[in-house]
């Protein structure tokens, strides 16, 4: 709740993975068909699959293993055979993934009921007046007072929240079986996390009030502008200089597979010449992968469990869609949705934030939209705009999460791979939600509907 501006740059980093390039997808999609015409597919052997089970149910995952065979006699209708591969699922899994899943409703609650407490607590009995005037005596000059002062208060709200960032980071984590961390280990990246956070946040809200203070009643056109950019900034420099903080990435070792994947990167005019794997095994069980990169530039990068827990094909599978968000512009595109949704934040924190002063004045000491010593009041208005509006965001996401899909489809010619990825990816996320549940609370689209899409380009196009 606290980081607005961060929060946003980094969900867009992480889900997005700073994916871009020039090519339209409509120009990318013939390109897409002759790769997966061209390329050379085959279906997860015995022992490939056997392998990748053995090491997901020491992580505490198990789903009922099955050979190429099944998949061959699988029903030739999608419905079917989406429903054969979701029965595969233990019903133990399925109702502790749901526990998960549901369970993180709640947190979004308890972390927006906090911060609107911990705004709540600074502004009473003008304790954040008092902090601006510490800031002001310290940073001698309004730029560096509200930078200070911004920075003061996110840090102190973070520690103030360590307490449910631990249960939910860590704890919950691994009572679930998926942390494979220390606390201590995940302490000290906490406090790395935190400290760019403040020190960048910092930086950002200084410069949102000497914005404020310049620009007037208008001040909310050119904060979307403003953090347009810092979102667009973040998304650029972040693959590079910031995550490298938290895990190493090196070159995937040549072989089949990293040909494989150059191959499709190539096929769809994605400007890589490498494959980097990143030991993500440090913090967590979790497979994940992304293509990041903004105005030209691209990385292909997956994570070591992905490597390590999957087979070739089901590998293939999840790149094609990571390399199908580069493909078809979704970073740009999530940007451009981006700055409607921001814009119109930033209006009602407009429109409220003046009444809302004049209201409490009284108590907090403070009566100008200008003066930071309101930035735990612009926060809370904020936070409570984004969480109303999460159904937009998570539909935004989630729209483009299916394009990416049936394009990865296409190009990688893999419905089976890309199935059995959707599988593992039920150890944290539910399979089958109701329609409203997806639709308000799901980011990505759900297990039945993403494996369903691959039984359709099965079935139409006749595979196996």
């Amino acid at each position: 709740m606290t980081r607005p501006w961060i929060a946003a740059a980094a969900a867009l980093t992480l889900a997005m993975s700073g994916l871009s390039t020039p090519a339209a997808a409509q120009a990318a999609a013939p390109h897409a068909a002759s790769a997966a015409a061209s390329t050379p597919t085959t279906n997860a052997t015995t022992d490939q699959a056997a392998k990748a089970d053995a090491v997901a149910q020491a992580s505490g995952f198990k789903i009922r293993p099955v050979d190429d065979a099944w998949r061959a006699a699988l029903p030739r209708n999608a419905e079917a055979a989406t429903q054969a591969y979701l029965d595969r699922l233990p019903a133990d899994v399925q109702a502790k993934s749901a526990a998960y899943w549901e369970g993180g409703y709640w947190m979004q609650l308890w972390n927006l009921l906090l911060g609107l407490a911990i705004a709540a607590a600074f502004l009473a009995g003008r304790r954040a007046a008092r902090l601006r005037d510490w800031a002001q005596r310290v940073g001698r000059g309004a730029v560096r007072r509200d930078m200070l002062f911004a920075g003061a208060y996110l840090g102190l709200s973070e520690l103030i929240s360590l307490p449910l960032s631990l249960y939910q980071g860590w704890w919950r984590e691994q009572a679930y079986g998926m942390s494979t961390q220390t606390v201590v280990a995940w302490f000290g990246e906490w406090l790395m996390a935190t400290s760019i956070s403040v020190v960048l946040g910092g930086l950002a809200l200084g410069g949102l009030y000497a914005l404020i203070r310049r620009a007037g009643e208008r001040w909310w056109i050119w904060g979307t502008a403003a953090g347009m950019g810092l979102m667009t900034l973040m998304v650029a420099l972040a693959p590079v200089f910031i995550e490298p903080l938290f895990n190493t990435y090196k070159p995937v070792e040549d072989g089949p597979l990293k040909r494989a994947v150059l191959q499709m990167a190539h096929a769809v005019s994605v400007p890589a010449d490498d494959v980097y794997v990143f030991d993500a095994s440090r913090q967590t069980t979790r497979i994940s992968a992304n293509v990041s990169g903004l105005f030209g530039s691209a990385a292909v990068r997956l994570n070591d469990n992905l490597l390590r827990r999957t087979s070739e094909p089901e590998v293939r599978a999840v790149m094609g869609h990571e390399l199908g968000h580069y493909v078809m512009n979704h970073i740009p595109k999530t940007l451009a949705l981006m700055t409607l949704v921001l814009a119109a934040g930033f209006f009602i924190a407009q429109a409220a934030l003046q009444s809302l002063l004049d209201r409490f004045a009284h108590r907090t000491g403070v009566r100008r939209v200008d003066d930071v010593a309101g930035l735990p009041l612009l926060l809370s208005v904020f936070s409570v705009f984004f969480a109303l509006a999460t159904p937009i965001n998570n539909t935004i996401t989630r729209t483009q999460e299916t394009e990416a899909d049936r394009f990865g489809l296409a190009l990688s010619h893999e419905p089976h791979g890309f199935a059995e990825a959707q599988l593992r990816l039920v150890e944290y996320r539910k399979a089958d939600p109701g329609a409203v549940e997806e639709f308000v609370f799901f980011h990505h689209p759900s297990t039945r509907h993403r494996i369903l899409d691959a039984m359709r380009y099965r079935e139409a196009m006749n595979l196996p």
